[in-house]
Formats: C-alpha cells, sequence, structure tokens
C-alpha cells in the first residue's frame, strides 16, 4: 500500500526528532515519507538511513530534507516540532498549504492545535493527536525505542482516516470521542514525570518511589482544579494512575533529554501552562510555579 490507499499522497513529518523521526518510520512502512529535521540528522540518515534500536528494530530509508519547497495537495502534515516551535515551523510552510492538505499535531501541551489552526487557511484540516511511545534520540541518524503506546485521535472523519493509516503501519491506535479529557490527562501525567525526571536527573520509573508521592499528588491536584475550572472534569485517581505509568518503563522522558543537552524545554506549555490559568482562576498552584521557576532555572544556566 502506497501512501495514497489510506488516501494521502505524501506524509512529512515535520520535526524530525526522536517522535518525528519513530513515526517516520513507521510511516515509511506503507507510505511516502518525507522527513523534515536538522541538517546532521538528514546527513546520517541520508548515509546509512534511519537506525532504530530498542522495543522496534530496524534501519528505515525515506526521502529527508531540512526545509520544505513543496507540499502536494492531499499530504498529510505530522507536526512534531516542540510546541514552542509551533509559529516559525507553520509560519515556514503557510505560503505551500493547499486546500486538502491535512495537519496531525503530536505534540505536548495544551492549546496547540488552536494556535495551528488560527495559523493556517480554512481550506487545511487541523487534528490533534497524542502520542505515548518512549523514544530517545541517540545521535544524528539513530533513535532508541523504550516503548510503542497507541496514539490518540479524534473520533472524527479525519481521525479515522489518520487511524487506518497508522493501523495498516502496525501502530495501535485509540479514537476518542472526549479528547479534551485526554489531553488534559497528558497534560497532567507530563507535569508529573517530565519536571521530576528533569530536575532529579532520572529515568521515569525513579519518580515512581513513595517518597515523591506526596509531591505528585500536589501537582495532580492543581492541575485537576485548573481543569474543572476549564470545563474539564478527570475522572478517577489520576496520580495512582501516573505512579504505575512511570513506575512500568525506565524510559528518558522528552524534558529529561532536552536539559541534558542544554536546549529549551517545553516547561511553559505544561507546568507553566497550569501556573497560568490558575493565576487566570485564582487557584493556587504552588507545585507547578516551584517547578516552572526550578526548570527555567536550568534553562538559563544549560540552554545555548
Amino acid at each position: 500500500m502506497t501512501a495514497e490507499g489510506p488516501g494521502y499522497t505524501k506524509i512529512i513529518v515535520l520535526g524530525a526528532g526522536a517522535i518525528g523521526s519513530f513515526y517516520g518510520s513507521a510511516l515509511s512502512r506503507k507510505a511516502d515519507v518525507l522527513l523534515v529535521g536538522r541538517q546532521a540528522h538528514v546527513d546520517a540518515i541520508n548515509a546509512h538511513g534511519l537506525e532504530v534500536s530498542g522495543a522496534v528494530e530496524g534501519t528505515f530509508y525515506m526521502e529527508t530534507s531540512t526545509e520544505l519547497d513543496d507540499i502536494p495537495r492531499g499530504a498529510l502534515i505530522v507536526l512534531t516540532t516542540k510546541a514552542y516551535d509551533i509559529k516559525r515551523a507553520i509560519g515556514g510552510i503557510n505560503g505551500l498549504l493547499k486546500p486538502g492538505v491535512e495537519i496531525l499535531v503530536l505534540q505536548n501541551g495544551l492549546g496547540n492545535e488552536q494556535l495551528v489552526r488560527s495559523l493556517v487557511g480554512r481550506d487545511v484540516e487541523v487534528v490533534r493527536g497524542l502520542a505515548s511511545t518512549g523514544v530517545e534520540f541517540l545521535e544524528p541518524g539513530k533513535i532508541g525505542v523504550k516503548l510503542v503506546g497507541e496514539t490518540v485521535l479524534p473520533d472524527t472523519e479525519t481521525g479515522r482516516r489518520i487511524g487506518r493509516l497508522l493501523d495498516s503501519c502496525g501502530l495501535e491506535v485509540l479514537l476518542s470521542d472526549r479528547m479534551a479529557v485526554e489531553i488534559w490527562r497528558k497534560l497532567t501525567m507530563n507535569c508529573v514525570i517530565n519536571p521530576l525526571t528533569a530536575l532529579l536527573r532520572v529515568p521515569n520509573n525513579e519518580i515512581a518511589v513513595e517518597r515523591l508521592r506526596g509531591v505528585r499528588v500536589g501537582i495532580v491536584d492543581e492541575c485537576v482544579r485548573v481543569a474543572e475550572r476549564e470545563g474539564v472534569a478527570l475522572d478517577g485517581d489520576l496520580e495512582a494512575e501516573i505512579s504505575r505509568a512511570a513506575a512500568s518503563y525506565s524510559n528518558i522522558s522528552s524534558m529529561l533529554q532536552d536539559v541534558t543537552r542544554g536546549r529549551r524545554t517545553e516547561i511553559d506549555f505544561l507546568n507553566g501552562r497550569i501556573s497560568e490559568l490558575g493565576r487566570e482562576h485564582g487557584i493556587p498552584t504552588p507545585y507547578n510555579d516551584v517547578l516552572t521557576a526550578l526548570i527555567k532555572f536550568i534553562e538559563g544556566k544549560e540552554w545555548k
């Protein structure tokens, strides 16, 4: 099956870091894929293919580029840049977008798809997706996969079409009619796991210990109360679910990868966003405030 099988002329992965490279490799099994990433990564893939190790093994060959000069009609753009790069990424391709192009936003954060919609024309369909796959960028041309989780998509016509493509490539898909809840649950998980692992410099499973339970509960409670004021009810014992998920895998969080490489993090779109909404609603968010301040301090020292 080619990309035309699921209804797309081309799959363009915009932001070929760890997660983007993983999706590009998976989609290349059935589709015509173009990976857009940094020069060193592109050069390595062109020379040796994309080497994937861990839960998925193999070398994958696909078209690569550092920039786009054309987007064909009927293309699917998989946006996997960092959340803070949305405006730059979309600004760089806005003049190339055509009616019928679809954008799948696979990023951490809250409100990403709304921002993308505000930047593109009405003829471009924008869909939010959630990835739960643990991937580490090892070096240019190489990624390590710790776990392959499901991709959550909206139960809409476009979501189902993208889901069929992912399913045909061997990826597990969950279609949801409660995407707002799914987004907030993922946001809350990220608000716990990402900053704690980044500050403590440990893999995910090490922050699931009992001595950190009070911290986890505090973070989750603030997220739940802010979500409620935003019109989203988060049911169940979310802290326990997050702890079980963290304890199950020793993967390295994206924020820990960022701080160890001296790169900017997505803290403003995670805990920082909770703090911002908390202030708007008059809800104290001391846990998220402190985590945001500490990560921003690290960024100031290490972000190049």
